[in-house]
């Protein structure tokens, strides 16, 4: 039996500590007892990039937010289908994230963080978010397990009505704003609607290969 090996571990700003493995040839991001992401599920992470990019297909010089490195599953699925007049602004609020992606997942990144349409900010997403106005066609987030603050209360606040209303204002014309989550919430899809987006909700499969456990995505679009 191969035993996992710990790599590093990170604090969150105002949450726990992130443990990061390797299982054999597979990464995995811990918090606490709950395996955050891994190397074996990246499907959801990836659908989270190439719908949103569908959505927003055939625009000049897009221009993207992702909220959460991770393992860069949704950067690079992003970068695999944007144009190369395309921007994308990557929001990583733990700084040992990225030197995990330079690290000892540097394989694993594919000089990701070096291609030239991207623009990485060490910052809270949240703030990025609020003091940008019409900046983005697209923001991806995929901070947490959901609208619930697993990793970090502070997280909430993206999806109270008052982080929804500064995504609005972030957004350009028929933008879209990208949820990922573990796992439906009702609640908040009601809040998105209130908040006057056209929501679709996707159920998209943990596993690239269609298996695994259902992911929830919310595309919230401006009229």
């Amino acid at each position: 039996m191969i035993p996992r090996e710990l790599l590093g571990t990170a604090q969150v700003p105002g949450g726990e500590d992130l443990r990061l493995y390797r299982h054999g040839a597979d990464f995995m991001i811990v918090l606490d007892r709950n395996e955050l992401m891994s190397t074996r599920m990246r499907g959801s992470e990836e659908a989270l990039a190439t719908m949103s990019c569908e959505r927003i297909a055939g625009r000049a010089k897009p221009h993207l937010l992702i909220g959460g490195y991770g393992m860069g599953f949704t950067l690079r699925a992003a970068l695999a289908v944007l144009p190369p007049d395309a921007t994308v602004t990557v929001a990583e609020l733990v700084p040992e994230i990225l030197d995990w992606a330079r690290g000892p997942m540097q394989e694993l990144a594919a000089n990701c963080l070096d291609d030239p349409r991207v623009r990485v900010v060490e910052a809270d997403v949240v703030d990025v978010i609020r003091s940008s106005a019409g900046d983005f066609d697209a923001i991806l987030l995929d901070v947490d397990n959901g609208p619930d603050g697993l990793v970090r209360h502070a997280n909430n606040q993206l999806y109270s009505e008052r982080g929804l209303r500064a995504a609005m204002a972030a957004l350009r014309a028929r933008g879209v704003l990208a949820i990922w989550s573990a796992a439906k919430d009702d609640v908040f899809a009601r809040r998105l609607k209130s908040a006057g987006f056209a929501v679709d909700e996707v159920a998209v499969r943990a596993r690239s290969n269609g298996k695994g456990a259902k992911h929830i995505i919310w595309f919230a679009a401006l009229p």
